[in-house]
């Protein structure tokens, strides 16, 4: 759920005029524009509703891979998606990302290793970690802005959604004076 509130994607290059490397960019529930409820509501709604249907999610990379920023092959994303419609990739060893708290498939048929391991794909694994840890601040601090969401959902719902958020042991500290940004802006 935390991933669906804090709706990431990011400009990258080759897609978007003047951008040179990734650009993090957020909008709540991949539709800030268009939602009227506070995006912790329509998270509670969301969890309800996999949870009734068993239904399991996967949040799929489609965007950029590697310290280049080179642009994931759509036929890999294909592969992905047909390895989760037919179950293979549930069947997948997992390893757990080191600072979100994600559990990722080790392998996919049709998927080179980089791709689906993405630290395998810098040559320079400093400068991955230090790239996973300002992405991971840049989620922690965009989070901050939904979380007046307890008069929404309760505590235990938005505890529960923090879990997915980033290790904060494990990214940057935010600069000295940061202030979050005031409330999420939405209605109840």
């Amino acid at each position: 759920m935390y991933h669906f509130i804090s709706g990431y994607t990011a400009k990258v290059a080759g897609t978007e005029m003047g951008v040179t490397e990734p650009q993090a960019t957020f909008s709540a529930c991949y539709g800030a524009a268009f939602i009227m409820w506070h995006p912790m509501k329509y998270a509670a709604m969301l969890s309800e509703r996999i949870q009734k249907h068993g239904t399991s999610v996967w949040l799929i990379n489609t965007g950029w891979t590697g310290g280049s920023a080179e642009r994931i092959k759509l036929r890999y994303t294909r592969a992905i998606v047909d390895a989760i419609h037919d179950g293979t990739l549930d069947k997948q060893p997992m390893r757990a990302s080191p600072v979100f708290n994600l559990q990722t498939p080790a392998a996919c048929p049709g998927v080179p290793e980089e791709v689906m391991q993405s630290d395998k794909a810098w040559s320079d694994q400093g400068a991955y970690m230090e790239r996973l840890g300002k992405l991971g601040r840049l989620f922690a601090d965009n989070f901050e802005t939904f979380l007046d969401g307890e008069a929404y959902v309760g505590t235990d719902m938005v505890k529960k959604i923090l879990t997915g958020g980033p290790d904060e042991g494990k990214i940057p500290a935010r600069p000295a004076g940061w202030r979050p940004k005031a409330g999420s802006g939405f209605a109840g």
